[in-house]
């Protein structure tokens, strides 16, 4: 089951790299059932805060009329950095599920621990590595082409 939606977010992850933005997807999931998707418009938008998860976020509320994510579940395809995981704990998400970590900005356990480190008044659990190759592949594609791209011009 969590392949199974990982898969889903690897195909939001997709759409954005075919944008040329950082190829994130997310995917908001409850009672079994994907209730929100998106990727990454930071480029498009010129909005430093279109990340995959907020974006989400801000669907699955709107579907849900609540700020209260109670009961659901994200899948990301990388580990979320510090202004989505508060995001994540404002809106009360039960589980979260990552596909890779992000050592230089992840807030999930690679740079610091926003979800386990600090006294906040909800706790996620997470899970980590869900089709992790995968995961790390789209990214690590993505940034070979930028070095490309830029070295022939």
């Amino acid at each position: 089951m969590n392949e199974k939606f990982m898969k889903e977010a690897l195909k939001e992850a997709q759409k954005a790299l075919e944008q040329e933005e950082v190829p994130v997807g997310a995917v908001i999931v409850k009672d079994g059932k994907i209730i929100s998707r998106a990727h990454n418009i930071k480029e498009q938008k010129n909005d430093a805060t279109c990340h995959a998860e907020i974006i989400a976020i801000k669907k699955a509320c709107k579907k849900l009329n609540s700020w209260r994510l109670i009961d659901c579940e994200m899948y990301v395809t990388l580990e979320p950095c510090s202004m989505c995981a508060g995001a994540l704990i404002n809106s009360r998400i039960k589980k979260l599920y990552i596909g890779t970590t992000d050592e230089k900005t992840g807030a999930c356990g690679s740079v610091l621990n926003l979800l386990e480190d600090y006294k906040f008044n909800h706790k996620i659990e997470t899970h980590k590595y869900i089709l992790k190759e995968e995961c790390e592949k789209i990214l690590k594609d993505f940034f070979k082409f930028l070095r490309e791209r830029n070295k022939n011009g």
